[in-house]
């Protein structure tokens, strides 16, 4: 399209902008890099210079939560993003904001459940189990157990299955119960 010119790095940096715009929540560095690997828009050493240029630029923001780092859009990297989205081809945006359409659920699992554990002593770990949502907690639940093993495989199992789960956890809990 370009010949890796100024105008490629700000038509690049636009799609980053236009990503996390169009998924509407904070993505972290895997889930963009994989919305732009899948859509075969840029390589990965580009994504990687262009995001850091777009938080020093403080078009982006980032933050830490659960060990992990999100990238969200600054108010002035939407006002950019508004400005300027004319400047990305249609059947680009297109074929973006179908990907981000396709894989929303996954996005949103990816981010909104979350999981850790610490270890309080040789035979006791604080499991902490949460759905997230709009920055409110839907659950929160601390989980005492015995072993290291049992922490990560109920970590796992809440990343694998946490909807089934508080749905079964809420209708436990609602459901009235015949002695």
């Amino acid at each position: 399209m370009f010949e890796n010119s100024s105008e490629e790095i700000i038509y690049h940096k636009l799609l980053i902008l236009h990503i996390l715009k169009k998924a509407n929540m904070p993505l972290t560095n895997s889930q963009i890099t994989q919305v732009v690997l899948d859509t075969e828009m840029m390589n990965y050493f580009s994504l990687q210079s262009l995001l850091s240029e777009l938080t020093d630029s403080k078009l982006i923001t980032t933050y830490k939560e659960s060990g992990r780092e999100y990238y969200t859009l600054t108010l002035n990297g939407e006002e950019s993003h508004d400005y300027f989205v004319s400047r990305i081809p249609e059947t680009v945006m297109d074929k973006v904001d179908k990907y981000i359409c396709d894989n929303k659920g996954n996005l949103l699992a990816d981010t909104q459940i979350k999981s850790s554990f610490v270890k309080q002593s040789d035979n006791e770990y604080i499991v902490n189990l949460r759905v997230v949502e709009d920055q409110s907690n839907l659950i929160d639940l601390n989980l005492n157990v015995s072993s290291e093993k049992q922490a990560n495989s109920i970590c796992n199992n809440w990343k694998k299955n946490a909807s089934e789960m508080y749905t079964e956890i809420i209708s436990l809990l609602i459901e009235k119960r015949e002695n």
